[in-house]
């Protein structure tokens, strides 16, 4: 018996059509999350981490459905940090959701008017949506009605959110809609933290968040390139380019020839679009560009013609970190040092997006300082030693944001009663600092 066989009987029928057996992420999630347990879980790109949060979830709403318990509004949200996520995340469940009469719907800044109305007065089952678009549902007389109903907040790729603002704010939001619906289930997802239980603790309220980590399943295979230039680059130079950068732009094309699919990461978007224009002057229609100063259409034209095997690879910035569904990739290339573990692990992750399949790399170092930093980095993360993720604890200009915001959904509140909601988040766990702040 394997951990599917917990599930409503309908999804098992829809996961016959598609998974033979569980992963190991599934295994050990499914159960836990099943039970009402909050978890954080941690699992290799590609490894069904998602289906191991999701599926529950859905067991959830048909189990409720059966026994005449669906209340009317907001039954799960699913929160990425990108609207380009929330995209692909919909297209990925929505499958799911004609298979089982599971409404699903996404919300964020580009969604039009209509369909927001229509969210608002027939609210789906689940909602993706991102940390900002929560923050602005919260203060709406209709949408904070749909809000009461919630009982589980799946959030994906923590680790972008735990160490910034954004996350501070998150935090706070999911103690406000606790005021609302009550203690919810919160199910926390990433491929890379380095310090699981701090990270469990900043989105864990006042319970307990269980960790379960398997990423020691997935192995990566990291070459550090330094490309010396040869006769021919610099008989190139015509092109009003240093022949060292001739040379850099020579390996990645020779690389993304070599392969079926690749992804070429940079570290600015000027780099991006340099690295295209000159790899299209030598072989026009080799590689597209993806990065978020382009226009949604472009991106998606983009990756549409990546999967659709018209292009062998994309330049692209972090925004391709995250989970966003581009078909298989055989070869990830980093140009110069990605400067982070967590950073090179999550991008080679993206390399043969398959559970227990070796994901491939090669980082193009530009300097010999450089080369030194790429090899430390990369020895690291074929090691598992990912840094820690620093929290960001007592941010006062968070907390004046999310006061101005309390009093503005409900005109008076009082001190002891602000003071009571806010010291449930643990970034602002430092609690007698804001008793004199209020003060």
């Amino acid at each position: 018996m394997n951990t599917f066989s917990l599930l409503n009987a309908r999804i098992q029928e829809v996961l016959g059509k598609t998974f033979s057996i569980p992963t190991e992420p599934q295994e050990l999630g499914i159960p836990l999350i099943l039970e009402g347990k909050d978890v954080l879980l941690i699992a290799p790109t590609g490894s069904g981490k998602t289906e191991a949060a999701v599926l529950p979830v859905f067991h959830k709403i048909l189990e409720d459905r059966a026994r005449n318990r669906k209340e009317k509004g907001f039954y799960a949200l699913y929160i990425t940090p990108l609207r380009a996520l929330n995209r692909d995340m919909l297209s990925r469940l929505e499958r799911w959701g004609e298979e089982l009469g599971i409404n699903i719907e996404v919300r964020h800044g580009d969604t039009s008017t209509y369909a927001r109305r229509r969210q608002a007065l027939k609210p789906p089952d689940m909602l993706i949506t991102t940390p900002e678009t929560i923050q602005a549902i919260i203060p709406g007389a209709r949408l904070k009605e749909n809000l009461k109903s919630v009982k589980h907040v799946i959030i994906d790729e923590v680790h972008e959110l735990a160490n910034s603002k954004r996350g501070a704010q998150l935090a706070i939001a999911l103690e406000r809609i606790t005021e609302l619906a009550g203690n919810f289930q919160r199910i926390c997802l990433s491929a890379t933290v380095g310090n699981p239980e701090e990270v469990a603790k900043f989105f864990a309220s006042h319970k307990k968040m269980q960790v379960v980590n398997a990423v020691s399943t997935k192995t990566i295979e990291i070459e550090v390139l330094s490309p010396e230039r040869m006769e021919k680059d610099v008989m190139t130079a015509k092109l009003a380019v240093d022949p060292e950068v001739i040379a850099h732009v020579r390996i990645i094309r020779d690389v993304v020839k070599a392969g079926k699919s690749s992804l070429i990461f940079v570290n600015t978007r000027r780099a991006a679009e340099m690295l295209a224009s000159l790899i299209n002057k030598f072989e026009s229609g080799l590689i597209g560009v993806h990065h978020g100063s382009l226009s949604k259409e472009m991106r998606i034209e983009a990756e549409e013609k990546l999967k659709r095997g018209e292009i062998k690879g994309l330049i692209c910035t972090s925004s391709m970190e995250l989970g966003i569904d581009i078909g298989s990739i055989d070869m990830v290339i980093q140009y110069a040092s990605p400067r982070e573990v967590t950073r090179l692990v999550q991008r080679v992750g993206r390399a043969s997006h398959f559970f227990q399949k070796t994901s491939k790399g090669k980082v193009i170092a530009l300097t010999p300082d450089d080369v030194a930093e790429s090899v430390v980095i990369a020895k690291r993360a074929k090691a598992g030693e990912i840094e820690d993720i620093k929290l960001k604890e007592c941010s006062l200009d968070v907390l004046a944001n999310q006061i101005c915001g309390m009093l503005l959904d409900s005109g008076v509140i009082s001190l002891d009663k602000l003071h009571s909601l806010i010291k449930k988040a643990y970034i602002l766990s430092g609690i007698s600092l804001l008793k004199r702040w209020c003060a």
